[in-house]
């Protein structure tokens, strides 16, 4: 019988120096999409998955970050006062109840298969789910809620993926695919970082997994990988090698990049103009910008 995914690692102990100066005070995850900070994105997708427990992998500098899921009594008070119930149910969405959430510090980094090792006292014998805030989808139906659904059909472990140009290929973990089952395919190899012409697929994973505990047997063993960092990826391929099941999942939704500026700025446009109050002006001033572009050309 396939157990429950109830938790789930968020890594967040990087520096975001991609970022900088804005990141010297403030976390990136806090950094904001329209009004809600990218973490905030995260945990809404988790909680929709059925997510119950929270495990937050940071490191020095992030005390933003835990802060942002306290109670804000004075806020919620002065809320109440001036009868703003709407903002009040948005701060509400916010909070997180005690015992739900943890932090661990991940004290070097080292990659983000040791940021998952890091987690895994907290993690047990159950599987779990890994998010990376960096990587936001827009989708009707959340992408983690997706895996989840599609993982009660198959256990094993599951990775999101999706067709990347194939010259864009060598800036991820790229799968090996064994069968194309069309939404879903079984995969054996998994290659990090592959340079143009040893890439095996242009399908390439992106930050959603669905993991059973062995991973974390093989991140114990395992030694620094591409980059000189602990690769998941190597963690994940490892269970191909032992004959078990690994799953690429082809998610229905729009993914952007926020851990790059240009794929930061698209996810902004993209979130304001779904946004029926921000959508008429938002789309005016670009069409407005567009017509000037084109005159100054």
């Amino acid at each position: 019988m396939k157990r429950k995914v109830t938790k789930a690692v968020f890594p967040v102990a990087g520096l975001g120096t991609r970022f900088l100066p804005a990141t010297k005070s403030i976390p990136k995850e806090i950094m904001t999409l329209v009004d809600r900070p990218l973490i905030q994105y995260a945990i809404d997708e988790a909680r929709a998955a059925g997510i119950k427990e929270f495990i937050f992998v940071t490191s020095r500098g992030k005390g933003a970050l835990e802060d942002y899921f306290d109670h804000a009594p004075e806020l919620e008070n002065a809320l109440r006062k001036k009868g703003k119930k709407e903002l009040l149910s948005t701060l509400k969405n916010t909070n997180m109840d005690s015992g739900a959430i943890a932090y661990i510090r991940q004290h070097k980094a080292l990659g983000l298969g040791h940021a998952v090792w890091c987690a895994r006292r907290l993690i047990g014998n159950e599987p779990f789910a890994v998010i990376l805030p960096d990587d936001v989808i827009a989708a009707e139906k959340p992408c983690l809620q997706q895996m989840v659904e599609a993982y009660q059909e198959t256990g094993g472990c599951m990775v999101a993926a999706m067709e990347v140009p194939p010259e864009k290929a060598s800036a991820y973990g790229v799968l090996d695919i064994k069968e194309d089952m069309g939404s879903m395919v079984s995969v054996q190899g998994m290659v990090e970082k592959p340079s143009l012409d040893s890439a095996p697929s242009n399908l390439a994973v992106i930050g959603r997994y669905i993991l059973t505990p062995k991973v974390l047997n093989n991140l114990n063993q395992i030694k620094q990988g591409a980059g000189g960092e602990i690769q998941l990826t190597d963690a994940i391929a490892q269970e191909i090698d032992a004959g078990r099941d690994v799953y690429g999942y082809r998610f229905r939704g729009q993914r952007f990049d926020c851990g790059s500026k240009a794929g930061y700025l698209q996810a902004t446009v993209a979130f304001g103009l779904a946004r029926e109050e921000l959508r008429d002006e938002l789309a005016s001033y670009l069409e407005e910008m567009h017509a000037v572009r084109n005159a100054a050309q």
